[in-house]
């Protein structure tokens, strides 16, 4: 699968972090497995393990988060998952309306390696609450480092301020799931 350079967001630069890449590592019917590498993360501000379970407002500190679209489509699904263990999904029906939380039948499954100056942040996220067609996506994040600079990476910026549901950061492909 291809890996994608993140940009951050030119109002919000980062303090050290030098680059963040994402990919999706796979998906078939039951998983969507994804990657955020960050380099220069010697100053990363890692929230705390908090234990699996729902929260939000987890974009206030370093946070990443996942947009899946059907191709051609207006709703999608919003996945903000953290280094504490703790993520919410939520489903629009356009940009930034109808907001609310998709029940869940299983949860994420994310994990943290801090390396001397890198972090890795793998997820597996249910795929039942993903459409099983072609879908479009945009894999984002949400840094904060000591000191509290903040910056927000993204595919693309279409906006003077950071908006990850904007449309035209959906600029990632997903083919519909293998069998399993």
């Amino acid at each position: 699968m291809q890996t994608h350079e993140l940009v951050p967001h030119p109002a919000y630069p980062p303090a050290g972090v030098s680059s963040v890449t994402a990919r999706i590592v796979g998906r078939d019917a039951h998983w969507l497995r994804v990657r955020w590498r960050i380099e220069g993360a010697q100053n990363l501000v890692v929230p705390k393990f908090a234990g699996r379970g729902r929260a939000d407002g987890l974009w206030q500190t370093t946070c990443f988060e996942m947009f899946v679209k059907p191709r051609g489509g207006t709703s999608y699904v919003e996945f903000n998952l953290s280094p504490s263990e703790r993520w919410n999904i939520y489903a629009f029906h356009s940009p930034r309306k109808g907001m609310r939380e998709l029940p869940m039948d299983r949860e994420p499954d994310c994990t943290m390696r801090l390396g001397s100056s890198f972090a890795i942040f793998d997820a597996a996220i249910p795929a039942n609450v993903i459409a099983p067609v072609d879908c479009d996506y945009a894999m984002t994040c949400a840094i904060e480092e000591q000191g509290g600079t903040k910056s927000f990476w993204a595919l693309c910026h279409a906006d003077d301020a950071p908006d990850f549901h904007e449309p035209a950061c959906f600029t990632g492909e997903l083919a519909a799931p293998t069998a399993p």
